[in-house]
């Protein structure tokens, strides 16, 4: 079975880093840009996993996986964290909105594939 992650970040270098990784994880991925049209996103593409930056433009990853974690077609979709907000109060934080997991960049290739291989 093909696992298939949807990326949130809103930068493109990120982005492909994010790709690059998870193509070596043997994942399947893809990406966007827009935090807003996350929901558009999961309808279309139908994702195991979500990995979600939380420094983003118009809707943060903290307010995107609250309303995720709130809606219940979305609400099993397990959401990783990735982001380099990496104060104990931010993992709270985080933790509270229903992240299923954190990971803080810079991460290794190995870590951000075993933390989707969680879940997957």
């Amino acid at each position: 079975m093909v696992i298939k992650v949807l990326v949130v970040d809103d930068s493109p270098a990120e982005i492909r880093l994010l790709q690059s990784v998870l193509q070596q994880g043997g994942f399947q991925s893809i990406a966007i840009s827009d935090p807003t049209k996350i929901e558009e996103a999961i309808d279309e593409e139908r994702p195991n996993v979500i990995l979600l930056d939380v420094v983003m433009p118009r809707r943060n990853g903290f307010q995107a996986c609250r309303d995720l974690k709130n809606e219940d077609r979305y609400s099993k979709i397990p959401v990783i964290l990735v982001t380099s907000k990496t104060t104990p109060s931010d993992r709270f934080w985080g933790e509270q909105q229903g992240a299923n997991a954190y990971v803080s960049k810079p991460f290794t290739p190995e870590e951000l594939i075993s933390t989707v291989k969680r879940f997957a």
